[in-house]
């Protein structure tokens, strides 16, 4: 099992990880729009995050279950806080990915733009969830806007908000809405002829140049055979620390969060956590 949890060039980490026996997940919240932060110097971005794993967690049942429940957590988190559920951009919300393994096979739910790669090992990857590229439009945008442009968070506001307003119409997140559970991927699969399975935030996405051009996914996968979780990441800091007005590779911060977990899966072997009866 390897992990990894850092914080971008934001003022606080928004991405959860959850590691908890044979139950595995990514977390990433995404800031409300209207700067909301509790008591605590929270913002609602890490508070819907932190809520849904730790729903994953505590809660029994199904992975598809969990989910309606920590959806459920959310909105009520948010009554409690105040925050109107009929203006949508100041909604908290978390994308997330989650996998919880059994004897022999694994189940998983995930919503967002939080992804699961599997490895096989036959050398074959596979991409278990859509790609989800909510932010292409207003990168490619802000990639044709002067340098002298202000940042983008206030160059490019209206078209911000817009897409914000596209949750769970467009694509899907946890933010208490109902309709957040009609764009949940989830299901089994076999643990058989797989060597991994990684579970990540769109941290460690590799920058992209052209906003919405297609994830090189071989790329991806071999840069994790070669180096692991951290091979990924210190390929993705290089790239966007030779890029630090955000030009180059269009993106909205410096540095992303990043949660990941690698399952790695030996040969002979159904579960890492198996333990003969």
């Amino acid at each position: 099992m390897e992990t990894l949890h850092e914080q971008g060039s934001g003022l606080q980490n928004e991405d959860v990880l959850l590691r908890a026996g044979d139950l595995l997940g990514v977390f990433d919240g995404a800031t409300s729009l209207d700067g909301f932060l509790d008591r605590d110097g929270a913002t609602g971005g890490y508070r819907a995050a932190q809520l849904a794993a730790q729903v994953f967690a505590d809660e029994p049942g199904d992975l598809a279950s969990r989910a309606q429940r920590a959806n459920r957590a959310i909105r009520s988190a948010q009554h409690d806080h105040g925050i109107p559920l009929e203006q949508r951009q100041r909604l908290w919300s978390t994308s997330m990915a989650v996998t919880r393994l059994h004897d022999g096979w694994f189940e998983y739910c995930q919503i967002g733009d939080s992804m699961i790669l599997l490895l096989y090992r036959d050398g074959r990857h596979e991409l278990l969830t859509p790609e989800i590229d909510i932010d292409a439009e207003t990168l490619l945008q802000w990639k044709r806007l002067p340098a002298s442009a202000p940042p983008i968070q206030i160059s490019l506001a209206s078209q911000i908000l817009a897409v914000r307003l596209q949750m769970n119409v467009r694509y899907g997140v946890l933010n208490g809405e109902p309709k957040s559970l009609s764009f949940l991927s989830h299901g089994r699969r076999s643990l058989s002829d797989l060597a991994g399975i990684l579970l990540f935030t769109d941290g460690l996405l590799l920058p992209k140049s052209e906003p919405g051009e297609a994830t090189d996914w071989q790329w991806f996968a071999d840069l994790y055979r070669l180096g692991g979780l951290a091979g990924i990441r210190n390929h993705v800091r290089m790239l966007q620390r030779q890029d630090p007005d955000c030009r180059q590779f269009p993106r909205f911060k410096r540095h992303d969060d990043i949660a990941a977990v690698a399952i790695t899966l030996p040969a002979g072997t159904v579960s890492p956590h198996h333990k003969p009866h």
